[in-house]
């Protein structure tokens, strides 16, 4: 994982789309947990989710790499009562010790895990730390093989910078690495990134060998349709059991 101090100090600000949508991701798990928590959020980083659930009186407990990231957590409101571990979550299985009826990986964090080896882990991990009936929320791209492909892309332009985004794809390994980079009049800041993906059918796949099923699939928060032509999914997984959610 590329985690690091700066980006800590810089991530809320980054991904701002991201905290705009936190309230409905908040309302859509929530409602999954009747009654609520506890929860456990996978690569927690700075409580995008987590602070909205708790207020929605979830319970929530994370595990994510960075200090730095765990940090600019307790220094929000609230942040510092949510219990969190500092570790590689693809070793959740270890790591914890409790069962939750609900684990979350949102916003591709499956994919910051950089094998299949440590994604299959990962579930196998959760899959033991949840209780009869929990279930396993993932959030994630839909890769688009037929446009995967080394790229250069605009992220956006404006009168004090401009950032583009430079990615390398090797397809057997299912690994694309890249940079980030920010021109501004003071230089060009650099930000290094690697993600493993796995399509929706790898995915299942994983969910299925660890003994989850899938329960349903959304194309977004807002639990529109799953289509061909969704950009993203957001998958429920159920462990055998007693449901224990709505």
């Amino acid at each position: 994982m590329l985690y690091d101090d700066r980006r800590a100090e810089v991530y809320d600000d980054r991904y701002r789309e991201r905290f705009a949508e936190a309230e409905e991701v908040a309302s859509f798990l929530a409602a999954l947990l009747r009654p609520p928590g506890p929860a456990l959020e996978l690569g927690i980083g700075t409580g995008r989710l987590a602070l909205p659930l708790v207020a929605r009186g979830v319970e929530v407990h994370g595990i994510d790499a960075s200090p730095a990231m765990v940090a600019r957590l307790r220094a929000k409101p609230g942040g510092d009562a949510i219990p969190v571990v500092v570790g590689d979550f693809a070793d959740v299985g270890t790591l914890v010790d409790r069962r939750y009826p609900l684990v979350l990986l949102a916003y591709n964090s499956l994919f910051e895990l950089s094998s299949q080896d440590d994604q299959v882990r990962c579930f196998q991990g959760v899959a033991s730390r949840l209780v009869e009936g929990g279930i396993l929320v993932v959030e994630a791209i839909a890769p688009d093989l037929s446009k995967a492909g080394d790229a250069v892309t605009v992220v956006s332009t404006g009168e004090d910078a401009v950032r583009l985004q430079v990615s390398r794809h090797d397809p057997l390994a299912q690994v694309v690495t890249g940079q980030t980079l920010t021109f501004t009049d003071g230089g060009v800041e650099l930000w290094p990134w690697m993600i493993r993906y796995a399509t929706v059918p790898e995915i299942d796949l994983m969910a299925r060998v660890a003994g989850l099923r899938l329960r349903r699939r959304f194309g977004g928060w807002a639990g529109e349709p799953f289509t061909e032509a969704s950009a993203r999914h957001v998958s429920v997984y159920e462990a055998p059991g007693a449901a224990v959610s709505g």
